[in-house]
């Protein structure tokens, strides 16, 4: 049997979210314990909470949206590299990666993911993300997709410019994963957001699956 590891946060109601964020409501419809004839739960839900995918129309008024993000962009071969021990990562750190030739998806494992270790947390606006040089980097090495350990791929009191930088090269930016559990190396990433038409992101499940030499 595959070994799959879910790099994804659960969605609860005590998630910390962006601070402003409508964040993440779970409710009751129907309860067989108050005599309905089933159970059915609503969600009313920030899509930018949790796990989730950034397309261009985030930031970029006439960007594409979530449905038109092709499925093999989502999911393939990536990199798990630990940059652990850093307030940020520039683009020096990822010069100094020496990644595999054709690398097209690149996670980063950083100090953020142990804060999922009380995943009902404050959110902290401390945690590390990309500068712009190293949005700028990523952007122009063909790298389609790039995701972080925590709310966001930029730091909390940047301007937008390092999600304007790689979503106007159309790199998908996975955020709010937990790489606690993942070692460095290769891996292959599945990325299933939900099926949404006409917006600027989507909640996500993902998984890695360990590649022989991981094993």
């Amino acid at each position: 049997m595959t070994h799959l590891i879910d790099i994804s946060v659960s969605l609860h109601e005590g998630l910390p979210v962006w601070p402003g964020s409508h964040g993440v409501h779970i409710s009751s419809l129907l309860d067989m314990q108050q005599g309905d004839e089933a159970n059915v739960t609503r969600l009313d839900i920030d899509i930018h909470s949790g796990t989730h995918i950034d397309a261009p129309r985030h930031f970029l008024p006439d960007g594409k949206t979530t449905d038109a993000i092709p499925l093999d962009v989502l999911v393939g071969l990536c990199q798990v590299v630990d940059l652990r021990g850093r307030e940020c990562i520039t683009a020096r750190d990822l010069e100094e990666l020496d990644l595999p030739a054709g690398t097209e998806r690149l996670l980063f494992r950083t100090d953020n993911s142990r804060l999922w270790e009380d995943p009902g947390h404050r959110f902290r606006t401390d945690y590390c993300a990309l500068t712009l040089d190293a949005a700028e980097w990523v952007a122009g090495s063909g790298i389609r997709l790039v995701g972080i350990d925590y709310h966001s791929i930029q730091r909390f009191h940047d301007p937008a410019d390092t999600h304007v930088v790689l979503l106007e090269r159309e790199v998908v930016i996975l955020e709010g994963l937990d790489l606690r559990q993942v070692e460095p190396g290769p891996y292959r990433l599945w990325c299933l957001p939900i099926k949404l038409k006409g917006v600027e992101g989507a909640s996500a499940r993902a998984v890695l699956e360990p590649l022989a030499r991981n094993l």
